[in-house]
């Protein structure tokens, strides 16, 4: 039995939610909410249009993993929008030099860094 949240898709609602909305269908809200590293309370509400926040962050994660939309990263090159955001939300470690690199883009330089925007 299909959850309730997912089973009836608006014509009019964004290409992205719709896409969202079958990735649950498919294989389940926690699988989805896995892949995109976020929680399964999250897509629910973005389902039911409920959730309280900006969904900017979410339709960034979709596109990455499902629409194969990328940002092109001063230290990664191209890179796909949900792993983006990924490597945005680590914290400093100082063990890998990449990571090092990331880290201060990510948190001053990056055009795509959403640090500064919230």
């Amino acid at each position: 039995m299909l959850n309730e949240s997912i089973i009836a898709i608006e014509t009019s609602e964004p290409r992205w939610l719709a896409v969202l909305r079958k990735q649950c269908e498919k294989r389940g809200q926690g699988k989805v909410a896995t892949d995109l590293k976020i929680s399964k309370t999250m897509i629910s509400q973005a389902l039911n249009k409920k959730y309280p926040g900006d969904l900017g962050k979410l339709e960034q994660r979709v596109r990455g993993a499902y629409l194969g939309d990328t940002v092109n990263c001063p230290i990664l090159g191209e890179l796909e929008t949900n792993k983006c955001l990924n490597h945005q939300r680590q914290s400093f470690t100082a063990v890998n030099p990449i990571r090092v690199q990331l880290y201060r883009a990510c948190n001053c330089t990056c055009p795509h860094s959403q640090k500064n925007k919230d």
